[in-house]
């Protein structure tokens, strides 16, 4: 029974890399032959009998260029990009510790080395054949800084799946760094107390202030998830479109083939009646041939006959 369950186990995980194997050849793949390569793997699951992995792999959301350019760059450059995943630990960890040093150096090397890697995905999208427009470049680098201010964002790079490009959060400025704003304030001992109310007030105003960063992040998600559902319907009418049109010229050589077979099949039938009729012709002056032999043998019999029975009397 514990061999069973380790043969299930194993035929699952099977499934398992099967499925991340296309995910990871999806994200691989320029947006423009995503849908139609999705769908091939996912029918070829569903063949399979694999309802769940064709599930999967029909879920998986085509990526803007931007997106993608930004896929490429983390398979393309692993190297540079594990030392800009640890750059972004050190930033936020500075970050988190106020240290005014290290912010600023590391403040330095993110701005130069965010405007370097998008570069970086701009040549690898261009070799792959993609140019990116001004506003995907800047939808790169604007990932890239998400990567380095918010650790949820460097995961999601880090799988090299993205869908769509990542924005910084708000608290994480992507101009200057946080070391070079006023320093957080702490409460002097020696200092009185401030005012209830004053406190109070401000309370409000940075709760009222977090709410609506919360309902800003939550509608542009769902304005991304809408714009990505929409990029997918549209691309899946396109490739809906383009293969209607194949289908009718398909449909239009075919009835092409058919009607050159009809006409050659009518002009066999026509071939074989001349032929039938020259037959019959040729059978007929064969008879008649036959009966004029026949006629000029007996003819000639009767001739000699003749000639016999007068050669008798005169001798």
């Amino acid at each position: 029974m514990r061999r069973k369950d380790a043969d299930r186990r194993e035929t699952g995980d099977r499934h398992v890399e099967s499925v991340e194997s296309v995910l990871e050849q999806l994200y691989a793949t320029p947006p423009s032959d995503f849908v139609s390569l999705r769908e091939e793997h996912a029918a070829a699951a569903r063949a399979a009998g694999r309802k769940e992995d064709a599930r999967r792999i029909h879920a998986a959301h085509r990526p803007t260029l931007a997106a993608w350019a930004a896929n490429l760059l983390r398979r393309s450059q692993p190297e540079e990009s594990e030392r800009f995943l640890e750059l972004g630990h050190a930033l936020r960890e500075a970050h988190r510790t106020l240290d005014a040093a290290g912010l600023k150096e590391l403040s330095a090397q993110r701005r130069r080395i965010v405007l370097t890697l998008s570069r970086q995905a701009a040549r690898l999208a261009r070799e792959a054949g993609h140019h990116l427009s001004e506003t995907a470049q800047r939808e790169v680098e604007s990932t890239l800084r998400a990567v380095l201010a918010d650790p949820a964002a460097a995961g999601r790079w880090a799988g090299g799946r993205l869908e769509v490009s990542l924005t910084p959060p708000s608290e994480f400025p992507a101009g200057t760094a946080p070391a070079e704003s006023a320093p957080r304030e702490r409460p002097a001992r020696s200092a009185s107390p401030r005012p209830a109310g004053g406190t109070r007030t401000k309370d409000e105003l940075a709760e009222r202030r977090r709410k609506r960063q919360e309902e800003l992040a939550r509608a542009e998600q769902t304005a991304e998830t809408a714009a990505r559902q929409l990029r997918d319907r549209r691309a899946e009418q396109a490739d809906a479109d383009a293969s209607l049109r194949r289908a009718d010229e398909e449909h239009d050589r075919a009835r092409e083939e058919v009607a050159g077979a009809e006409r050659r099949l009518r002009q066999a039938h026509e071939d074989l009646a001349r032929a039938e009729r020259e037959r019959r012709e040729a059978g007929e002056r064969e008879r008649t041939a036959v009966d004029a032999l026949t006629r000029a043998e007996r003819e000639a019999r009767e001739t000699a006959r003749r000639v016999d029975r007068l050669a008798g009397r005169v001798r």
